[in-house]
């Protein structure tokens, strides 16, 4: 069942695991810099950078 990830900006973590799939970013600065996620009340901070090092890491297994 999908969650909110991010409450201020209606982020669920199914979206902002496709988002960072198809646009890969190393650091929760670069993800500010280019989506609305996590630059309101930073209370989704620490679930958002878990969703960024996943997403790394499952980029790569893909290389493997």
């Amino acid at each position: 069942m999908a969650e909110v990830v991010c409450l201020c900006n209606e982020v669920w973590d199914l979206d902002l695991r496709e988002y960072l799939d198809a646009h890969p970013v190393s650091s929760i600065e670069e993800l500010r810099e280019q989506a609305s996620i996590c630059n309101k009340c930073m209370q989704c901070q620490d679930l958002v950078e878990a969703e960024i090092y996943q997403a790394r890491m499952r980029r790569l297994q893909a290389q493997g």
